[in-house]
């Protein structure tokens, strides 16, 4: 099972293994607070589209576009994530304050499609 969350949410054991999925770390966050499993940076969407973004949601199906692009073109980036969802529950965190439009949940479909065979 696939989750999403944002990073400064408290961590649960319901999350399972817990993975950033941003670039950057998020501001004032300790590495102890995050109790992350691993931070997979290289999985985040190139510098230049996070830049062009910008969190607009007047940009978001493009964003999705491109992101999942740069995704099909960097299969060993998600290898880490489909490892751990075939043993459990794997929680894709994100610092953004849009729960609704971020890279997390891109990242998210993209993996589903995927174990889907889409």
């Amino acid at each position: 099972m696939l989750f999403t969350k944002r990073v400064y949410d408290s961590a649960e054991a319901k999350d399972g293994k817990r993975f950033l999925v941003d670039r950057l770390w998020p501001r004032g966050l300790s590495k102890h607070t995050a109790r992350l499993d691993g931070w997979l940076k290289e999985i985040a969407p190139s510098d230049e589209l996070r830049k062009w973004f910008h969190h607009d949601p007047e940009k978001w199906k493009e964003f999705q576009k491109r992101y999942s692009a740069e995704l099909k073109e960097k299969p060993e980036s998600i290898r880490p994530l489909v490892e751990a969802a075939r043993k459990g529950t794997v929680t894709l965190l994100f610092g953004a304050k849009d729960f609704e439009h971020n890279n997390a949940i891109v990242l998210k479909a993209f993996l589903s499609r995927r174990s889907a065979g889409r």
